[in-house]
């Protein structure tokens, strides 16, 4: 027996789930995400974390909140909004002081905002719809890509999170 999309079940959604050197802020079950998107992150942001030298004694808080349009009404995204207990907006002001004086060098070692922006970059395996840019945009997209075209309005609404969908 087959049935019509129209009567196809829902994917279901979990939680982003904490990783041994991570802590992921629990969202309400409906802002959950699909298994292949919550397993994705995970992965990424366990390497994240290592690499920064967070443990399971001493992990990062890593800050979802809840998305409410486009993929995020079917559990295909993720939005991030801080991490080491600070705002992404905050990091990157940080990033842009650090630019202005010529510090960006040692700035890449200190700032986590920018850190988890290059590891979901370079170790996620993102969404990228035919004729779309992949799909991960936030503070840094312009200056570190991988969409580097995006419009002022798209950047504008991502300078304090980081989106990312699969």
């Amino acid at each position: 027996m087959s049935c019509s999309l129209a009567e196809a079940p829902a994917p279901a959604r979990v939680p982003i789930s904490s990783g041994r050197a991570y802590r992921a802020t629990p969202l309400p079950p409906g802002a959950f995400v699909t298994p292949t998107l919550a397993d994705e992150l995970a992965r990424v942001l366990e390497r994240f974390a290592v690499e920064a030298s967070f443990t399971a004694d001493r992990p990062v808080e890593i800050l979802f909140k809840p998305g409410v349009v486009g993929h995020h009404q079917v559990g295909r995204a993720a939005d991030i909004y801080a991490v080491g207990g600070r705002g992404l907006d905050a990091w990157k002001a940080d990033w842009d002081a650090a630019a202005t004086r010529g510090a960006v060098t040692d700035e890449r070692q200190r700032n986590l905002g920018w850190r988890l922006y290059k590891a979901i970059q370079t170790y996620g395996r993102w969404s990228q719809p035919q004729g779309y840019p992949i799909q991960i945009f936030g503070p840094w997209t312009r200056s570190e890509g991988p969409w580097r075209r995006i419009s002022d309005a798209l950047l504008f609404a991502h300078r304090d999170h980081i989106h990312i969908a699969k």
